[in-house]
């Protein structure tokens, strides 16, 4: 096992604009008109601040532009993500000129039984302009693998057990949602747009959900059903999620904390997030 240390951050400057944030709103299916200039961005839309603007000659061979800073490839054509954490340290008010910082944290390359495969860590901050400390400090984990490292198709597999929790709601991601997902993040990742290349490259039966949506998911559903505000969230992400086929999402209430989890159309676990309130 090899790692690598951290490489220097890219800073950019963004702006969480009114525009953009009553866009993700109607993506949503939520008022747009509701969104109104220095009102708190909630929390869990800072994905539209952290899109990458790596031109398309840069794109990793799958799409993926990177989050921030441009993703490595070493080699390794496929792309999984495999969890984030976020602390959320104070509110970004639409409007407000945000600092961007971005870096890869880590880099670990191991072997698997499928051959090489590394476990890349990128370190965002967001910091509102003229502000000293951050608002926001976000990792995202990815594993890159190798192309015979391939998805897992269909099986047979009867369904699990209904889904139990305290909390339970079912949606269905269509392929409307996940276009304007990764349009509103810049995100070109081919799993989550083209499904030829998705069933035929990737091996999955059909386009994947993307990690940050299901997160997204989750975290509104914290925010409008349950009336929650995050000041900390933790996810994993173990299973992937398929565009037009039902997600059953469950909360419960586990001492001060939340646990939040997203499961797949047979009822198996596919992101389990932990939540601190504040």
């Amino acid at each position: 096992m090899l790692e690598t240390n951290e490489t220097e951050a890219v800073v950019r400057e963004e702006v969480c604009g009114l525009s953009g944030t009553r866009r993700v709103a109607a993506m949503l299916d939520l008022d747009p008109a509701k969104l109104l200039p220095g009102a708190s961005l909630p929390r869990g839309w800072q994905f539209l601040l952290m899109g990458a603007d790596t031109r398309r000659s840069d794109l990793r061979s799958d799409g993926f532009p990177g989050l921030g800073v441009p993703m490595p490839d070493f080699g390794l054509p496929r792309l999984m993500l495999g969890g984030r954490s976020v602390t959320f340290i104070s509110d970004i008010p639409i409007g407000a000129t945000v600092l961007r910082s971005s870096a890869v944290q880590s880099v670990v390359h191991k072997p698997n039984a499928s051959g090489p495969m590394a476990i890349v860590t990128l370190l965002h901050e967001l910091r509102i302009s003229e502000i000293t400390e951050p608002a926001l400090i976000e990792t995202q984990t990815y594993l890159l693998l190798s192309a015979a490292n391939k998805a897992i198709g269909e099986t047979n597999a009867a369904a699990l057990e209904p889904v139990q929790a305290g909390h339970v709601k079912t949606l269905t991601p269509d392929e409307t949602l996940l276009f304007q997902y990764s349009a509103l993040g810049f995100n070109s990742h081919k799993i989550h747009i083209d499904r030829d290349f998705a069933r035929e490259q990737e091996g999955f039966p059909d386009l994947v959900v993307n990690g940050g949506l299901a997160t997204l998911l989750l975290t509104e559903f914290l925010r409008l059903d349950l009336d929650v505000i995050p000041a900390a969230i933790k996810v994993r992400h173990l299973a992937p999620l398929f565009c037009d086929r039902p997600v059953t999402l469950a909360a419960d209430r586990v001492g001060e904390r939340w646990r939040l989890r997203a499961f797949d159309d047979r009822n198996r676990l596919a992101v389990d997030m932990e939540v601190d309130p504040q």
